[in-house]
C-alpha cells in the first residue's frame, strides 16, 4: 500500500490551525492545513512519499497554495518545490530545532512581497544597429570582411564579429536594465536578476518590496511603460511569494536546512 507523507509549502507563525481546502499538490484534492510547534507552523498537505511528479501543474499548485496563505498572513517563508516529510513528528522536531532561526526570518520578511519585471526590446534590428554605431572595433571588422575573398578568413572574421556583438548585447542589457532599476531604488529593499530567455529580453528582475508600497511601484511602472513605449515591452507580475529572496532547503534524510 502506498504511504503518504506531508508535502510542505511554507512556514508561518500562527497560534491557530489553518485550513485552505482541497487544493494540495498532486491533483488528488488533498486538504491543505498546518502542523505546528509553539506558534510556528508548516503549511502542508498529504502526498505519496514514493512518487512525486515534477510538472508545470504541480509547480503552479505549489505557488497557488502559498499565494492563498499570503492572503491571510503578512509573513511567510516559502519552501522549495518538491519537499516532503515522512511524518508530522518530523516536521514538529524540525520546527523545534530551528525555532529561533525561523522566527527571526519571519520577522525579517514581515510585510514583504516580491514583484517581478521583465523587459523586452520591441525591435532587435534597431538594437543591433545601435551596437554597430556604438562600437568602432565592430565597424572595423565588418569593413574588413567586405574586402576579404578567402572564405576561411572571412568565416574567422565573421565569428570574431559575432563574439563582439554577443558581448556588446550583454553589456547593453545590463545598461538598459540598470536604468529601469534606478527608477525603483527608493521604493524597494533589494532586487535580484533572473535568467533571461531570449536576446530581446534585457531584464528579468525580482524586487523585494514592502506590501504598503505596491501602489508606488505600480505608478513607477506605469511611467516607465509610457517613457519606453516605442522601445520596450514590460511584463509586471505582483505580488508573489518571496522565492528569490529566501531559499529554505530541507533535506528529508537529515531534516536540516
Amino acid at each position: 500500500m502506498q504511504r503518504d507523507g506531508k508535502y510542505i509549502y511554507c512556514i508561518i507563525a500562527s497560534d491557530y490551525d489553518v485550513n485552505l481546502g482541497p487544493i494540495g499538490v498532486g491533483g488528488r484534492g488533498d486538504l491543505v492545513s498546518t502542523i505546528g510547534f509553539d506558534g510556528l507552523c508548516m503549511v502542508v498537505s498529504d502526498h505519496p512519499l514514493s512518487r512525486f511528479v515534477v510538472n508545470p501543474e504541480n509547480m503552479l499548485a505549489h505557488q497557488k497554495v502559498i499565494e492563498e496563505v499570503m492572503k491571510e498572513f503578512r509573513s511567510i517563508l516559502p519552501i522549495r518545490f518538491g519537499t516532503i516529510a515522512a511524518t508530522p513528528d518530523e516536521i514538529r522536531n524540525l520546527l523545534n530545532r530551528r525555532y529561533s532561526e525561523f522566527m527571526e526570518l519571519l520577522k525579517q520578511f514581515e510585510n514583504k512581497v516580491e514583484l517581478n519585471v521583465r523587459g523586452t526590446w520591441k525591435n532587435m534590428g534597431m538594437i543591433y544597429k545601435e551596437i554597430d554605431r556604438e562600437h568602432l572595433e565592430l565597424q572595423k571588422i565588418r569593413a574588413e570582411i567586405e574586402k576579404l575573398d578567402d572564405q576561411a578568413t572571412r568565416n574567422l572574421k565573421i565569428a570574431e564579429a559575432g563574439k563582439l556583438v554577443e558581448h556588446a548585447l550583454i553589456k547593453k542589457k545590463e545598461e538598459e536594465a540598470g536604468k529601469i532599476i534606478d527608477a525603483f531604488r527608493k521604493s524597494v529593499f533589494e532586487f535580484k536578476h533572473n535568467k533571461k530567455n531570449s536576446d530581446a529580453m534585457f531584464m528579468n528582475t525580482a524586487f523585494l518590496v514592502n506590501s504598503g508600497r505596491e501602489v508606488e511601484f505600480d505608478n513607477i511602472m506605469a511611467d516607465l511603460g509610457i517613457k519606453y513605449q516605442d522601445r520596450s515591452d514590460f511584463v509586471y507580475t505582483a505580488p508573489l511569494p518571496i522565492f528569490n529572496f529566501i531559499d529554505l532547503k530541507i533535506f528529508p534524510e537529515k531534516w536540516e536546512l
